[in-house]
């Protein structure tokens, strides 16, 4: 069964999640289900156990500041953290 939910975000939130959800071919709504279907699957017992969790308390607490990083320097991290 269907049903209908209004949530309200940030425009440039919608735009985001909008190009991301038709770059992978699907609509907004089938996306925000997905998420809330992994939340919501029994695999997590609090927000902290769910991947998202350190953005998720960064953006509670406030404006959440993004590092990016090259691949290379993905690429030694992850290198750097196997030795």
């Amino acid at each position: 069964m269907e049903a209908k939910l209004t949530l309200h975000f940030n425009q440039d939130v919608i735009e985001k999640a909008k190009k991301f959800a038709a770059e992978n071919n699907t609509s907004l709504s089938r996306l925000t289900e997905f998420l809330y279907r992994q939340i919501t699957s029994g695999s997590y017992k609090s927000i902290e156990d769910f991947p998202v969790a350190e953005w998720v308390n960064q953006i509670a607490e406030g404006e959440a500041v993004y590092k990016r990083r090259s691949r290379k320097e993905l690429k030694d991290e992850f290198l750097n953290q196997a030795r």
